[in-house]
């Protein structure tokens, strides 16, 4: 690792970000609205973006800086296991196609700005909304506090900051000012912030990715030689627990675990609340059913993103080191194998990918909190400019919340809890999914199998233990019944639809009251310029 700061790197790097701060700013004038106080223009953008933009953003929104980071770590660590991320999305995207553009459609006509709108709306449940929203509010934090982590990563391996004896505040003072920036111009622009920002951040990855798979591995000696050496440290056998520390190939024994944690990542991907805000800003069904057709490409950069894992241990990052954190093994390998000028230029990626993400994170997260618990049980009748403002300073206490998590709290303590995320995430796909195919689901028996599958999936998840952490220590336990190692989340989102549909038909056979559903058939199949949308008002009531 560098000793001292990299002045090259750094200057390149803060270039980099001084240009998106200048463009996080003047986003604000950017496709300007007639009426900036509205949470359509602040928190969706207008829904006036395009197939490129939305591409762009929904790309700067899914590949995160935490990809970035911890992909190539976790393959550095633990070999083929750490590839689940390539085929999870590459199942994702044909699974969206089916139900995103029927979201877009019923969201455009009644104005919802969220997935907890669509449950209350279809449902009439103002309980099952709440437990959509908070799900989704809890299931962010953790994801926001990780694009810090990806930003520590950078930073450290630059130099900045002093070292690990240094004052606390000196030592953070970086990530203080990434985040005073980052939190200024989300609160003066919002979601077309990162909008555009995100076309700055896509060109740079896919630039650095490119340069990386074909420069570093000829300074590596090749492909072959790269493989080899990973396959020979996958197979030393780790002390503790008496088996290899990884393989280039999933065994036998680990491939219930992949598919289940393949599928269940790729059905909670477009559940987080920061996914549904990049599709509910397109302009129209189109531009969605085009996003999901053509957002494949980031799977192929995300597979040779992967390859960086196997590259860091070709070049020894890290060999010989007690401990060390596989989180810096990419932005130390990119400082060991490019000139300094480019290191700075691959760093810059990295941060800026951390800094679209969040700041998209941020105002989802914000859209929960102000429609679904400010304007439902706090203030029904707030104003449009006064849930705007709601919003932004909500967005603000998120920021502050997940920087505060990263600075108090252990790094793998973040990890675990955005583990826990995705299982959480998940245990929304019966409300929202189910409903928007049919109403034949029973508010209380969705909301009870919402509850089942989050209290079932933590619990198994608290159970597990690993060498770094006693609880929360992995995704994976036996799956009952079935006797094979497979992923919590998938367990729990399996129990959670039995209690709805078990649940249901005994609520049906009863005859137990039912919510009163706001949507037609035709809004969901409605497209910009269709009669569904000009009769609505505009801007729609959310409920």
């Amino acid at each position: 690792m560098n000793h001292g700061v990299n002045v090259t790197a750094l200057t390149v790097f803060l270039l980099f970000f001084a240009l998106v701060t200048a463009m996080g700013f003047l986003a604000s004038r950017w496709r300007r609205a007639d009426d900036a106080q509205h949470l359509d223009e602040w928190g969706l953008g207008g829904r006036s973006f395009g197939t490129w933009v939305t591409w762009f953003l929904l790309g700067g929104d899914l590949y995160t800086a935490y990809t970035f980071v911890a992909v190539p770590a976790l393959i550095y660590g633990a070999g083929a296991a750490g590839f689940f991320a390539v085929p999870y999305t590459i199942i994702a995207y044909p699974l969206v196609f089916l139900f995103l553009p029927r979201l877009w459609s019923v969201s455009r006509v009644h104005g919802y700005v969220t997935p907890a709108d669509f449950v209350r709306g279809r449902y009439g449940s103002k309980g099952l909304s709440l437990a959509v929203a908070l799900t989704g509010i809890l299931a962010t934090m953790p994801y926001i506090a990780l694009q810090l982590v990806g930003i520590q990563a950078v930073l450290d391996v630059l130099g900045v900051g002093g070292g690990a004896n240094s004052n606390w505040f000196v030592k953070d003072l970086p990530l203080f000012l990434a985040f005073a920036v980052l939190a200024a111009y989300t609160y003066s622009s919002g979601l077309r912030a990162p909008a555009l920002i995100a076309f700055v951040k896509d060109t740079l990855v896919y630039i650095v990715i490119i340069v990386a798979v074909i420069y570093i591995p000829m300074r590596l000696g090749g492909y072959g030689h790269i493989f080899d050496s990973a396959a020979q440290k996958f197979s030393a056998v780790n002390p503790a627990t008496g088996k290899p520390v990884g393989s280039l190939v999933t065994g036998e024994s680990a491939q219930w675990t992949y598919a289940t944690l393949a599928l269940g990542s790729a059905m909670a991907l477009f559940m987080y609340p920061h996914s549904v805000t990049g599709v509910l800003a397109s302009k129209s069904r189109n531009t969605v059913r085009r996003n999901m057709a053509i957002m494949p490409a980031y799977s192929l950069m995300l597979g040779l993103l992967a390859l960086l894992g196997f590259m860091a241990v070709a070049a020894g990052v890290g060999k010989g080191v007690k401990g060390y954190n596989a989180q810096l093994a990419v932005p130390q390998l990119f400082a060991d194998m490019f000139p300094d000028w480019f290191t700075g230029v691959a760093f810059a990626a990295i941060g800026i990918g951390a800094l679209v993400p969040a700041a998209i994170m941020s105002i989802a997260a914000a859209n929960l909190f102000t429609r679904n618990v400010y304007k439902e049980f706090l203030k029904p009748d707030a104003t449009a400019a006064q849930e705007t403002q709601v919003a932004k300073v909500a967005s603000l206490l998120v920021k502050v919340g997940a920087l505060a998590f990263v600075l108090l709290m252990d790094k793998q303590f973040a990890i675990n809890l955005q583990l826990l995320g995705g299982l959480w995430i998940l245990q929304t796909f019966v409300s929202i999914v189910g409903g928007l195919f049919t109403r034949w689901f029973h508010r209380w028996a969705l909301l009870a199998g919402w509850a089942a599958g989050m209290v079932y999936g933590t619990w198994k998840a608290y159970g597990v233990s690993s060498p770094a952490t006693k609880h929360f220590g992995g995704s994976s336990a036996v799956i009952p019944g079935v006797g094979e190692i497979g992923y919590i989340g998938f367990t729990a989102f399996a129990l959670n639809l039995l209690v709805s549909l078990v649940l249901t038909l005994l609520l049906r056979a009863f005859n137990a009251p039912d919510g009163v559903d706001e949507t037609s058939r035709a809004d969901y199949s409605a497209e910009a310029g269709d009669k569904a949308l000009e009769d609505a008002p505009e801007p729609v009531a959310a409920h």
